[in-house]
């Protein structure tokens, strides 16, 4: 019975105790590739995998990114690998509605140059 109580307990205090979860946020978009994003105690620069923005496209294509993705804005992020201490990865807004990339890719102002 002691057991039974003690799981019990547990069981709970975990239902009502509720998880805070810590999202990363947009910090600073730096261009149509690169954008910094910080969670409670680190800032972390990421490279946008998959993407080659032409350079006549470049103002306009960081311009879309921050406009979808104003500072401030809790993204997901899914990690490809580092290249050059850059991190490479897919940046998806906190619902994961949109991506980056494929926001890039949809208005026509990247192509998508993913590895094999």
């Amino acid at each position: 019975m002691k057991k039974l109580s003690k799981i019990l307990i547990i069981i709970c205090l975990i239902i009502l105790n509720p998880v805070i979860v810590n999202s990363a946020e947009i910090l600073q978009i730096k261009s149509s590739n690169t954008i910094l994003v910080g969670d409670q105690n680190r800032n972390l620069t990421i490279g946008l995998f998959c993407v080659d923005v032409d350079e006549n496209d470049e103002i306009e294509a960081t311009n879309l990114l921050k406009s979808e993705f104003p500072r401030g804005s809790k993204v997901k992020i899914k990690p490809f690998g580092f290249k050059e201490n850059v991190l490479l990865a897919q940046v998806f807004n906190i619902k994961g509605t949109k991506e980056m990339t494929k926001l890039l890719v949809a208005k026509n102002l990247s192509s998508e140059i993913c590895p094999s």
